[in-house]
């Protein structure tokens, strides 16, 4: 059962990355960005060519500049083309599957069993400590911890702030003087490269690449961001960035739990999915009870006068 709820932690730290994308993009911003399965395929991909050549530690900022990419060209559709923001994310998304398999070079398996990654490296270090086994803990910890602090400082810049007003309110944002296609470029490529980290420290914890890894992350991210609003629903942005990693951490132990009742591997899809509608038809329906309780008693009433 440790090494369960272990696990569940490590991909609930190393997926909270692409929870804070998200959290960037979605709830800041207010774009929904469809492009996250192929930037996290791609940063993941990236991640692994260079970390192969010999490059462990370059290989994460390569997948993040990557990821800036991808999320450039998904604002510049958006915003210069005057393409819907699902759509773009589509279009990014399905020429990413193309991108990705000619990074990995034709092929849609990367295997990195004998190459080192910042993980082995870390694990090299904590040989011989009582921690030795922590590595990918600590790894996963350190990657989220940063992420949050950068977003509690950049989202309290002039520019984040512009950002999050954009989300908001472009017209009025427009009317100060701020090009709120210039706010939504960078708050793409933002949550971007932070998507693309995710894929890029997944694939060197699993010690492999295929050409679906980021399959259903928009999915699972969105699940851990609405799960991380039920725990944070109040507060700075701090509190609300580390209630989507606790929110990523808690969606990883649901899909812990159903593997460990030998539910199929082809049901999680499914769980994904009814945990997204739960998460969003929740707050929905518990706005709704006090009235759908009155109509029932109200309706009860009347049934037992007209017995009567």
């Amino acid at each position: 059962m440790l090494s369960i709820l272990q696990t569940a932690l490590e991909l609930g730290l190393i997926g909270s990355l692409t929870v804070l994308a998200l959290f960037l993009s979605y709830t800041m911003l207010g774009v929904c960005d469809l492009s996250t399965d192929g930037c996290f395929t791609l940063g993941a991909a990236v991640g692994a060519v260079v970390a192969i050549s010999g490059h462990p530690w370059l290989s994460l900022p390569a997948a993040m500049c990557a990821g800036v990419l991808s999320g450039f060209v998904t604002a510049l559709l958006q915003t210069k083309l005057g393409i819907d923001s699902l759509l773009a994310g589509i279009i990014v998304n399905t020429g990413l599957y193309s991108i990705n398999i000619a990074v990995m070079g034709g092929a849609s398996l990367l295997n990195m069993n004998k190459t080192d990654t910042v993980f082995t490296m870390l694990k090299k270090l904590l040989a011989g400590t009582a921690v030795s086994s922590l590595y990918k803990l600590f790894v996963g910890l350190i990657a989220a911890a940063l992420v949050v602090w950068f977003l509690s400082v950049f989202l309290r810049t002039r520019l984040g702030l512009a950002i999050h007003a954009t989300g908001d309110n472009p017209d009025m944002v427009r009317s100060s003087s701020i090009n709120p296609a210039f706010t939504t470029i960078v708050g793409l490529c933002i949550s971007g490269s932070l998507t693309a980290l995710s894929g890029c420290l997944l694939a060197q914890s699993q010690k492999s690449v295929n050409i679906d890894i980021g399959s259903g992350m928009v999915t699972i991210a969105l699940a851990s961001l609405l799960i991380g609003r039920a725990f944070a629903p109040k507060g700075g942005i701090p509190v609300r960035a580390v209630g989507a990693v606790v929110g990523a951490v808690v969606f990883r132990l649901v899909y812990a739990v159903a593997l460990r009742l030998n539910m199929p591997a082809f049901m999680l899809k499914l769980v994904s999915s009814v945990i997204v509608v739960i998460a969003i038809a929740g707050p929905y329906l518990k706005a709704r009870y006090p009235e759908l309780y009155r109509r029932l008693t109200h309706a009860r009433q009347k049934g037992g006068e007209g017995h009567a």
